[in-house]
C-alpha cells in the first residue's frame, strides 16, 4: 500500500451559518408569521364586515342598556383573533403542533367557534344556541391555554386576554337568555 492511499484528509471545517442562510430563515419565519396571523384575522374581519354592521344587527332596538356597543364587540373579536394567532404561531415554532399533542385541533376548534358566534348571536338572534357556542368557545380557549402552556409560557399568556373576552361574552349571552 502506498502512503498516498492511507492519508486521510482532515480539512473538515465546521459549517457556519452563512448570512444568506440566516436571511432566508428570517424571511421564511416572517412569511409563516404573516400567514398564521392573516388567515384567522381575515376570517374574523370577513365575518365582522359581512354580519357585524349596525344595519344587520338585530338587537339594535331591543338590546338592554347594559349590552356593550357593537364596536367594542368587534374590536374585542379582532384583538382576540390576533392574539390567538400569534400564540398559535409561537407554539408552532416551538414544534407544539408537530408533536403528538392536542394543540392544533383545539386551536382550529377555537377559531371555528369564534367565527360562528358572531352571526349566530348577533345576526340570527339565536340567544340560547349562541350561549352554548360561547360556553364551548370558553372551554376550548381554556384547553388551548393549558395545551399551549406545555410548549411556551408566553404563548399561553397571550391566551389569557382571549379567555377574559370569551368569559365576558358568555356572561352577556347568559344575561340575554335571562332578559
Amino acid at each position: 500500500m502506498s502512503s498516498e492511499t492511507l492519508q486521510i484528509q482532515h480539512d473538515y471545517q465546521p459549517s457556519r451559518v452563512k448570512p444568506e442562510d440566516k436571511e432566508f430563515r428570517t424571511m421564511k419565519a416572517l412569511c409563516s408569521l404573516t400567514v398564521a396571523i392573516a388567515v384567522p384575522l381575515s376570517l374574523t374581519l370577513f365575518i365582522i364586515f359581512e354580519f357585524g354592521s349596525a344595519k344587520r344587527h338585530r338587537f339594535v332596538m331591543g338590546e338592554p342598556a347594559w349590552f356593550p356597543p357593537l364596536l367594542l364587540i368587534n374590536i374585542a373579536s379582532i384583538w382576540s383573533s390576533f392574539s390567538m394567532s400569534l400564540a398559535a404561531w409561537i407554539v408552532w415554532v416551538d414544534h407544539g403542533f408537530h408533536m403528538n399533542s392536542d394543540a392544533l385541533p383545539l386551536y382550529i376548534s377555537q377559531v371555528s367557534l369564534s367565527i360562528v358566534w358572531h352571526p349566530l348571536q348577533l345576526v340570527i338572534g339565536s340567544v340560547r344556541f349562541g350561549f352554548v357556542v360561547c360556553l364551548l368557545h370558553f372551554g376550548t380557549l381554556f384547553a388551548c391555554y393549558h395545551s399551549f402552556r406545555k410548549f411556551n409560557k408566553f404563548a399561553a399568556d397571550l391566551v389569557i386576554p382571549c379567555l377574559f373576552c370569551s368569559a365576558f361574552l358568555t356572561i352577556i349571552s347568559c344575561k340575554l337568555i335571562i332578559h
